[in-house]
């Protein structure tokens, strides 16, 4: 792997009582080690975060296996690339295929990518067809969050020059609810 700048361990278990002496033995060579006890299904990782912010362009990162570093492919391809953004290369000893320093895994990932895409993708339409199915038995109903008197209050202080932002913030709704109840759209709009 590459010589030029530091190796920098990441080790993780799941659990307090679970041991990471297994991992710690693989990254020896490494001449920093970051390491937690924590699920890799959490995004709040506190060492992954000092790690990802203590790495330089040049170093590369040692974990013994992509479970390690992510839970899902989703996750490990968004680390993936954010390390590649600080030209960091990652090197998965258990996996070396998946090595971002060769031809071969910078392939695998691609793979990886066009798999978890085609994941997304599958689960959404999944999702739409499920709604069309349920709209068609009368059972999907958009639930409205806004009650008509809030909507006209919204109205009135928008057309007062407040902004959009301001009156969806403190209506505790998301900026596209705010313009759909506006609009008559959506959930809002008349049947």
């Amino acid at each position: 792997m590459n010589t030029t700048g530091k190796l920098v361990g990441y080790a993780r278990v799941s659990s307090a009582d679970q041991n990471l002496d297994r991992q710690l033995e693989v990254l020896s060579r490494a001449d920093k080690i970051f390491t937690e006890k924590i699920s890799g299904s959490s995004r709040e990782r506190p060492e992954l975060t000092r790690m990802l912010e203590y790495v330089r362009e040049g170093d590369t990162v040692l974990v013994k296996s992509p479970d390690r570093l992510a839970r899902s492919t989703t996750d490990l391809l968004a680390l993936v690339e954010q390390l590649r953004a600080k030209d960091v290369q990652i090197e998965f000893i258990d996996n070396p295929a998946l090595n971002t320093d060769t031809p071969q895994g910078e392939f695998m990932l691609t793979v990886l990518a066009a798999m978890a895409q085609l994941e997304r993708a599958t689960i959404r339409e999944r999702q739409a067809e499920g709604i069309a199915i349920a709209k068609k038995k009368g059972v999907y109903a958009r639930t409205k969050r806004l009650t008509p008197e809030q909507i006209t209050e919204a109205r009135e202080r928008v057309e007062a020059g407040v902004a959009h932002a301001r009156v969806a913030r403190e209506l505790s709704v998301s900026r596209t609810t705010l313009y759909a109840a506006l609009n008559g759209s959506g959930a809002y709009a008349t049947t």
